[in-house]
């Protein structure tokens, strides 16, 4: 889909997304206990475009919770110095276990070539591990380069992405300015 938002493309942002999540390797990953509370961990990650692999303990708080309900909020991003420079993805998912034995096999491999030190421990022993895999729905793409609160967001389907147009939060900042 090529709807342009100030002059960007749907393709644009969607790569602008890929290029954010490519640069990281560590995300946010937020789920929702039995208890109604959400839960959030740090847990390793892998992309083949928008679609994310991780892998977690069986035994785990977060696989019991993505079992019970699926939606997930996923963020990827850095610390700063300077807040013109945040750029960072905050994501709405839907995990589920990877069943099919070539994609798992797959998304094994992204993983351990994203992450070396694991590959060091012998790879996953899917007994106790569960190769996970999360859809994105919803992509918010935070840049503040173009302005203090700037954010794009995408919503992804089966049909493609969609666009939905920029938008400025007024955080009741002024103006942006590079730390020197």
């Amino acid at each position: 889909m090529t709807c342009s938002c100030r002059g960007r493309t749907t393709g644009e942002m969607e790569q602008k997304a890929v290029e954010i999540l490519n640069q990281y390797r560590l995300m946010a990953l937020a789920t929702l206990r039995a208890d109604g509370w959400p839960q959030a961990t740090m847990v390793n990650y892998a992309n083949d475009g928008l679609l994310l692999y991780f892998i977690i303990s069986r035994q785990s708080q977060k696989y019991a919770n993505i079992d019970r309900d699926s939606r997930v909020s996923i963020v990827v991003g850095r610390d700063f110095e300077d807040p013109s420079q945040i750029k960072a993805l905050s994501i709405a998912a839907n995990a589920s276990e990877v069943r099919d034995p070539a994609q798992r096999k797959r998304a094994i491999e992204l993983v351990l070539q994203r992450h070396p030190a694991l590959g060091k421990l012998g790879g996953p022993d899917l007994e106790h591990s569960a190769v996970m895999r999360a859809y994105c729905s919803i992509v918010t793409i935070l840049d503040y380069s173009k302005g203090f609160g700037h954010s794009d967001m995408l919503t992804v389907g089966p049909g493609g992405s969609e666009m939905t147009p920029a938008r400025d939060d007024d955080w009741g900042f002024l103006t942006v300015s590079p730390v020197i």
